[in-house]
């Protein structure tokens, strides 16, 4: 029988508040701001939008908390077109909310973010139908018993599982053995290996669980993945930066896309490249969600700017 959906994502929403500075203050200084503004985002959450923006039959699995924060929330992905049956309303509390400041000499950003215990998504909410309804599971390392669950589920029914993480959750080598593409941060397969060299470490970290892909994503200077043996780095776009918030999660809604259209590992990490290159132009966690046509044309006809190291290993 034909899934109903395309991909299910299980993992983190969060409401920011966007907070633009000249420039980041030095320690303990001070800064006139320019703006201040509220904005949905969250890892799977804007992922989760950018895969409904390509064209992609989504849903999320969640929590939120019923302030007006998660009614945000909720309204930007409901808006977005995106099944949102199993997200959880947690009553009296607040949803996990991100002061995020935006350099405006630079476009990086510093988060300060809380989420209420409260908000933890347990195992038991979820059930197989919730998973086995998709064809990819996508899913982050917050809960991360929920999402064990989960991947186990994906991988016993054959639905491959893609995973973004940044940080070392307790128990998460459980989570990797049923992943199928790993992409992290780039500190997190460094930490995880405590092998300082970024291609051996995700070298050893795709040896001790065998996941087909294990890449990182690099920022202003793109990424690097490991497939069938071989490295593929794939340079950054040249972008006017205007913000970095949402990046990373834009990157990987793309590259979900990627692999439900079976785009081989160059053309995947490019596509994933020039979505997340895309939302740096706009403020926000989701402030400039590219179509499918201007991923494309970025693609085609992009500047880019290229690591001489990673592309003479790769």
């Amino acid at each position: 029988m034909q899934p109903q959906f395309d991909v299910v994502g299980i993992g983190l929403n969060a409401t920011d508040t966007m907070v633009l500075v000249p420039r980041f203050p030095a320690h303990a200084g001070k800064e006139p701001f320019i703006g201040e503004w509220p904005s949905p985002g969250g890892q799977v959450a804007s992922a989760m939008v950018a895969c409904a923006q390509l064209g992609l039959r989504t849903k999320y699995i969640g929590t939120v908390g019923d302030d007006w924060r998660g009614q945000m929330q909720m309204e930007s992905l409901s808006g977005s077109g995106i099944n949102l049956d199993h997200v959880q309303t947690r009553v009296g509390v607040a949803n996990q909310s991100a002061y995020i400041v935006i350099d405006q000499s630079t476009g990086e950003r510093t988060v300060f973010w809380r989420r209420p215990d409260e908000l933890a998504l347990r195992p038991e909410e979820i059930e197989p139908e919730m998973i086995t309804c998709a064809r990819l599971l996508h899913i982050d390392g917050h809960d991360t018993p929920a999402v064990e669950k989960a991947a186990k589920i994906a991988r016993a029914n054959g639905i491959p599982v893609t995973v973004d993480v940044d940080t070392i959750y307790h128990g998460f080598d459980r989570v990797l053995a049923s992943v199928d593409y790993l992409v992290t941060s780039s500190e997190f397969p460094v930490r995880w290996t405590n092998r300082t060299d970024p291609f051996d470490a995700l070298e050893a970290i795709q040896k001790e669980f065998g996941m087909k892909v294990a890449a990182m994503t690099l920022g202003a200077q793109g990424c690097l993945a490991r497939m069938d043996g071989r490295f593929y780095y794939s340079p950054a776009f040249v972008v006017n930066c205007l913000d970095t918030t949402g990046a990373g999660d834009l990157f990987h809604g793309a590259f979900c896309y990627a692999v439900l259209q079976g785009m081989p590992m160059p053309e995947t990490l490019q596509f994933s490249n020039a979505m997340a290159a895309l939302n740096c132009t706009e403020y926000g966690a989701r402030g400039k969600i590219g179509t499918l046509t201007e991923v494309e044309a970025l693609v085609a006809r992009g500047e880019r700017r290229t690591n001489r190291e990673f592309a003479q290993r790769s």
